[in-house]
């Protein structure tokens, strides 16, 4: 009997923690997960962060095959991911009335929402309670979709599909001039649910712009009508208004931690070194603390101080949370990604230890 290798056995291991943690909450029927034990709604973005994850180890599975269980492994890790990304789906092509009508309004309520029922795939609250026009979510999607569909996966099935996907290419084309609530979904930082452009929407557009232009949808088996076109003036636009922000997030946001997801994985939005440089030592200096960084400064978010039964807030309460913003440890990951890619050992072992 052939004896298992180490990368193998290490690969088993990271299978049954992808497993508990991740793939054991996934609904069998629309292959979203929802947030938590107490939030059943799934967020777009919290869905393709997690998903990740359970897409990474089966290209390694694919990669590193010993056996024909591995194959198998991999086979049904891919198709995890194909499940999540074709429910996610299936819950913006129920909106695609709203994709077109905000082609031509641009407002807020002509918005793609920004979660979903589980269980559904149904929306869970309406257009005006919620900050849900949030470009950076969508172009995450499309960002994936086109890696995922370059790695090998065939997450496309029809044409109808392909054509919902060129409509939200148009859809987050005008990132550059739109103003919308963010990556925290709340709008401005006076949280008052205004919208606002934002950095992070612009660069996450572009990496999306960038990854999809010109790819096949259905991969080796498709032809001209399922390839996916981009109007480069947008990409160019998006570029020109995103080097012109940073390193400030938005006309509120002097510096936002969420930067971070543009400046490095998974946008890699910004080609200028110096550039990136300036806005990473920005986000140490002014947001990083004891136990991860600060979203923003005066964040209220979870703070004692905060009113957890108000959306919003009045425009004085900010005094209240300077200096009590909470910390999160989630952007020690984004840094020891950051150093990986990188080739920063010495950022890697830095962060990790403080995991």
């Amino acid at each position: 009997m052939r004896s298992r290798s180490n990368s193998g056995v290490r690969l088993d291991g990271y299978a049954r923690l992808v497993q508990q943690t991740i793939l054991c909450y996934q609904n069998p029927v629309t292959g979203l997960l929802s947030a938590s034990h107490e939030q059943k709604d799934a967020w777009v973005r919290d869905n393709i962060y997690s998903i990740l994850a359970v897409w990474g180890l089966g290209m390694a599975y694919r990669k590193n095959a010993d056996r024909d269980e591995d194959k198998a492994k991999a086979y049904e890790l891919e198709q995890n991911v194909v499940k999540l990304m074709r429910g996610l789906l299936q819950c913006m092509m129920r909106q695609v009335d709203k994709v077109e009508r905000f082609k031509h309004t641009q407002s807020t309520e002509d918005s793609l929402h920004a979660k979903y029922n589980t269980a559904t795939c149904s929306t869970v609250v309406g257009d005006d309670q919620w900050g849900h026009l949030q470009v950076d979510a969508t172009s995450l999607f499309l960002l994936f979709l086109a890696q995922m569909t370059a790695s090998g996966l065939r997450i496309i099935f029809t044409l109808d599909e392909v054509a919902f996907i060129q409509n939200l290419v148009f859809y987050i084309e005008a990132a550059y001039k739109v103003a919308d609530y963010g990556m925290w979904e709340r709008g401005d930082k006076t949280n008052q649910g205004i919208p606002e452009l934002n950095a992070s929407s612009v660069g996450m557009a572009k990496a999306a712009l960038e990854a999809i232009d010109e790819l096949d949808l259905f991969g080796a088996h498709g032809g001209r009508k399922s390839v996916i076109h981009v109007l480069p003036d947008e990409v160019e636009h998006c570029q020109s208004i995103l080097f012109s922000m940073l390193p400030r997030a938005s006309t509120s946001k002097e510096i936002d931690a969420g930067l971070l997801s543009i400046i490095s994985f998974p946008a890699f939005a910004v080609e200028d070194v110096n550039l990136v440089n300036v806005t990473k030592n920005e986000i140490i200096s002014k947001l990083q603390g004891r136990y991860g960084c600060c979203r923003f400064l005066r964040d209220g978010y979870k703070t004692p101080r905060e009113d957890p039964n108000r959306l919003h807030y009045d425009p004085a309460e900010l005094k209240l949370f300077e200096n009590i913003e909470c910390e999160w440890p989630v952007f020690w990951t984004y840094f020891i990604i950051d150093g990986v890619f990188s080739g920063d050992a010495v950022q890697v072992r830095k962060y990790w230890a403080l995991c």
